[in-house]
C-alpha cells in the first residue's frame, strides 16, 4: 500500500532501475506518516561516507506530538540497504551520470520502505514528448468512451 508518491520524478527522469530501502525513522515520524502527513515531491537521495540518505522528504509533526520531542519536519533520513547494493549504486552514480531519486514510500510487513530509482534526467524535449503522449492517451480514452456510448 502506497503512502506517498513522487510523480514529479517520473516526469523529470528516465527511470532505469528500482530498489527498495528501509528507513531509519523516529516514533513521531511513524505516527505522522500513518496520519498521512508526508510529502515526497522535493526529495532526493545523497551518498555520504558510503551510506544513502533521503533529503527533502517532509514529514509534518502531528499536533499531539509529545512535549519532550522536538520534531524537525525536514530531517535527513538514513536509508538501509545491503552494502553490495549500495556500492553498486555508488559506482553507477559516480561513473555514468545517474542520480538517485525517491519514487514512493510504502508499507511492507508493518515497516515503512522507500522505493528509490537509479535515473537519468530528461531533456526539455523529452518532457514535452511525455506531455504529448499523456494528452493523446487521455484524448484516446475520451474517443473510445464516446464511440462505445454512441452505439447503444
Amino acid at each position: 500500500m502506497s503512502i506517498a508518491e513522487n510523480r514529479r520524478a517520473r516526469y523529470d527522469y528516465h527511470i532505469e532501475e528500482r530498489h527498495e530501502a528501509g528507513m531509519v525513522l523516529e516514533g513521531w515520524e511513524i505516527k505522522a506518516i500513518r496520519a498521512g502527513q508526508v510529502q515526497l515531491t522535493d526529495g532526493y537521495v545523497v551518498i555520504r561516507d558510503g551510506e544513502l540518505y533521503l533529503i527533502g522528504c517532509r514529514i509534518n509533526a502531528l499536533r499531539s506530538a509529545s512535549t519532550h520531542v522536538h520534531p524537525e519536519a525536514d530531517r535527513t533520513k538514513k536509508l538501509l540497504m545491503r552494502k553490495e547494493e549500495i556500492r553498486r549504486l555508488i559506482g553507477k552514480v559516480e561513473q555514468k551520470g545517474f542520480t538517485l531519486v525517491p519514487l514512493d514510500l510504502h508499507y511492507k510487513g508493518g515497516r515503512v520502505k522507500a522505493e528509490i530509482a537509479l535515473a537519468k534526467g530528461k531533456a526539455e524535449h523529452d518532457k514535452r514528448d511525455t506531455e504529448k503522449q499523456k494528452d493523446w492517451d487521455r484524448e484516446k480514452g475520451r474517443l473510445m468512451r464516446h464511440k462505445v456510448s454512441s452505439k447503444s
